[in-house]
């Protein structure tokens, strides 16, 4: 008997009839033998309602009551899914994070998971039960608070659950069929990968991918936990995520020369101008934005002009930093020593990505090529062994995306990647 964890996102439990359909998914996974525990998003839009309707009470709601406000969320798909699934003749047990063993740190709205101790999941599924676990959520080890994991947070709950249970999958299902080339919305022809590595999966999550999240994938990989990415709307095979090629049938599935172009355009881009060009300018720079808290991803320094001395800096970052960031460097200006900044969240980032670009002359020439091509200005590079990463204009990125997309000949030969519903969370 195996031990299967099964994730569904808002999309797949937006509403009775697809709790319904999950149910008998899931029922069908503990017919074939397995023990299952599921873990649930809230259904649909819900969160987002949850933080409209908190931000209509405060402005500035306390993280710690926005934490127990957002839980309710998961909890209300997991008791119904619960109900769901004794309708169909199987025992089935809910649980909130904090009866689940999720242990975080104390950070409200976006806790980091520091263990978990599974004793009573793994009680109900050994006697029987189907266990189903609320997303998203938590308890703080320090303060025993109820905590949330922010975005992506149900399927880092799934991946982490997957491996402290020893389970032997973990399947995040979504409103796709899987990982694709590129974003289904944007690129219709975008083709679905049968098996990628946590490496390359890491960075299309982290250059702007979103079927799944950085740190899930990151938590994933330290503990070689098998992702299969499905689509709860179909019955179709999906995307393996993981350290080895699998086979699928007699076909050994291999590492692909370029594994898909991601793009984000949710970052904005801080230029600090005026900066003197000598040492420890930048280090500054970056402590005083470290110490808001604030990651940061690419950064691009000017060559110093001879006249003055002076360089300029920049780097980007999440939009909903932005004003923090610019507040933070307005604050130590003195200490700096700049002379202004410049904001711009008009940015967008196209990026490639594939291990095979270690071996293969020639990837960064037709990847600037493709993006001439489509009359794309470039406005900053980044660059790792398996990644090319440039900032555009926002409004040229679909186009920038599709034209790198076909250069390498990622392209479909039909319009196969089917977006079933939602948003693709």
């Amino acid at each position: 008997m195996g031990l299967v964890v099964q994730k569904y996102g808002g999309s797949s439990v937006a509403d009775a009839e697809g709790i319904k359909r999950v149910a008998k998914r899931i029922v069908e996974a503990k017919k074939n033998g397995n023990q299952v525990v599921a873990v649930v998003s809230a259904m649909g839009d819900t969160t987002d309602e949850l933080i409209d309707l908190a931000e209509q009470v405060s402005p500035i709601p306390a993280g710690r009551e926005l934490d127990m406000l957002l839980t309710a969320g998961e909890r209300i798909s997991m008791a119904l899914l619960a109900m769901a699934i004794k309708n169909l003749g199987h025992e089935a047990q809910s649980f909130t994070g904090s009866q689940a063993g999720v242990i975080t740190d104390s950070v409200h709205n976006k806790a980091r998971i520091i263990d978990v101790t599974p004793g009573r999941i793994r009680t109900s599924v050994d006697e029987g039960n189907i266990a189903i676990v609320a997303g998203f959520q938590g308890v703080s080890q320090d303060t025993k608070d109820i905590t949330t994991l922010g975005r992506g947070g149900s399927d880092t709950t799934a991946v982490a659950l997957a491996a402290a249970l020893d389970a032997d999958v973990c399947e995040i299902y979504t409103d796709v069929d899987g990982v694709f080339t590129a974003d289904p919305r944007v690129v219709k022809k975008a083709r679905k990968i049968d098996w990628i590595s946590f490496e390359d999966m890491l960075e299309l999550a982290s250059s702007g991918s979103k079927v799944l999240l950085h740190r899930c994938v990151e938590y994933a990989r330290r503990y070689n936990i098998p992702i299969h990415v499905r689509s709860s709307f179909s019955g179709l095979q999906g995307t393996w995520v993981s350290s080895e090629p699998i086979n699928q049938g007699d076909k050994q599935v291999e590492q692909a020369i370029i594994s898909g172009v991601a793009h984000d355009t949710s970052e904005a881009k801080i230029t600090v101008v005026g900066v003197p060009d000598k040492p420890g300018e930048a280090a500054s720079i970056f402590r005083t934005i470290a110490d808001a808290e604030i990651n940061i991803d690419m950064v691009v320094q000017n060559v110093s002009a001879a006249s003055t001395g002076l360089t300029d800096i920049s780097f980007t970052l999440p939009k909903t930093e932005g004003r923090k960031a610019i507040d933070a460097l307005e604050k130590n200006k003195a200490g700096i020593g700049f002379d202004s900044l410049r904001y711009d969240d008009q940015i967008g980032k196209i990026s490639l990505v594939g291990a095979g670009m270690k071996t293969n002359p020639g990837v960064t020439a037709a990847f600037f090529e493709a993006l001439s091509d489509a009359g794309v200005n470039i406005e900053l590079i980044s660059t790792s062994e398996i990644r090319i990463s440039v900032v555009t204009r926002a409004d040229d990125v679909p186009e920038a995306v599709r034209a790198v997309h076909s250069a390498f000949g990622l392209d479909s030969d039909s319009d196969e990647a089917v977006v079933y519903g939602g948003t693709g969370r």
